[in-house]
């Protein structure tokens, strides 16, 4: 009893004295982003999502159709030409415009794609994005790290949400490429890899630290060789290590009559370190105004959670059999907040590590 009794006595004494001895070595090593874990992990814990617009790929990267992207780390988005990848993020981009008023966003611009009419046709505050048309990696490295550090060097009740995006980094070249091309060389630059995986290196953990998120794009190519097909994205292991996500996009084409109006969009959870990899979802991206379709693929993950059923194509909601396509043009009316919320307990169970179905 009276070791016991000692020890219940000396215990937080010794927690006392380690936890001093931990402070005084953050301090020392004047590391900004060192911290003890019971006071957060500075550019590591997630404290808020980015929505994208759509229910079925919040739920595909966070786990739940209420996230979205982490807001403090590094999300690509890979597929091949022509999948609508900068069309998915101006629709993300204008998502987080709409949600907060004092946002802003810093959009890289490596395609010569995006023009005043195509940001404002989309309903895109022009007034609070700013396109920084960037030619080399070192040139994308150097703007955005001084972005970041003039962004922290405001107080911190004084910053706003912002959001970086990149697109693409597949169209970056090199100092030594542009230099090469005016020297009329036709010389590969070996050091593209390194130059991305140390740009990222240092990116990572500032936005961490200053809680930005970044949306990359990027483009795919085909593994030749593999025994099954296999996509891969270009730009060497730098953005595949740091970014936190990886969706990869697919697509089929969506015509009214014989306009092209948009696309299916296949989306797959290529790396997530919220959501089971693998997981796949699809959701429809309009061309125009309207982007992502935010209650598309919600029919599905309601009949799996057997809020109802599908019947010949039809779904049997409330003793009346209903077309997909009349419920998703008057979705509030259908997608009540309860059903909402019992569609985000069946997507936790799909697409979260750690449930009952893993």
């Amino acid at each position: 009893m009276y070791r016991l009794g000692l020890r219940a006595v000396c215990f937080p004494i010794i927690i006392f004295l380690i936890m001093s001895f931990l402070n005084s070595v953050i301090k020392d090593s004047k590391n900004e982003y060192a911290s003890l874990v019971s006071d957060g992990v500075a550019a590591g814990d997630i404290e808020s999502f980015v929505d994208t617009g759509s229910y079925v790929v919040n739920a595909l990267v966070s786990g739940s159709i209420f996230g979205g992207f982490p807001s403090n780390k590094i999300t690509a988005v890979a597929g091949e030409s022509g999948t609508g990848k900068t069309f998915f993020c101006l629709s993300v981009v204008r998502n987080f415009l709409d949600i907060d008023p004092d946002a802003g966003v810093i959009y890289f611009e490596t395609e010569s794609a995006i023009s005043k009419d195509m940001i404002e046709s989309r309903n895109i505050d022009s007034n609070r994005m700013v396109i920084f048309p960037v030619n080399t990696i070192e040139e994308f490295r150097t703007q955005s790290v001084r972005i970041v550090d003039k962004y922290m060097e405001q107080p911190e009740d004084e910053r706003k949400p912002l959001m970086f995006v990149l697109d693409s980094l597949g169209n970056l070249a090199t100092n030594k490429e542009v230099q090469d091309a005016a020297d009329d060389k036709n010389v590969r630059d070996m050091t593209k890899a390194q130059l991305v995986k140390s740009a990222f290196r240092i990116l990572t953990l500032k936005l961490g630290k200053a809680n930005i998120p970044m949306i990359v794009t990027n483009h795919t190519y085909d593994v030749i060789g593999a025994y099954h097909p296999t996509k891969e994205m270009g730009g060497g292991s730098g953005l595949k290590y740091s970014a936190s996500t990886i969706v990869y996009l697919g697509k089929k084409k969506e015509k009214d009559g014989t306009d092209l109006i948009g696309n299916i969009i296949k989306c797959e959870a290529k790396k997530s370190r919220l959501t089971r990899e693998g997981s796949k979802v699809e959701t429809r991206l309009y061309f125009d105004a309207r982007g992502l379709e935010k209650h598309y693929g919600l029919l599905e993950i309601g009949e799996r959670a057997g809020l109802w059923k599908n019947v010949a194509g039809r779904y049997e909601i409330g003793g009346k059999k209903i077309y997909a396509k009349a419920i998703l043009k008057d979705p509030e009316s259908y997608f009540t907040q309860e059903i909402l919320e019992a569609i985000d307990t069946q997507a936790q169970k799909e697409f979260l590590y750690g449930t009952d179905d893993d």
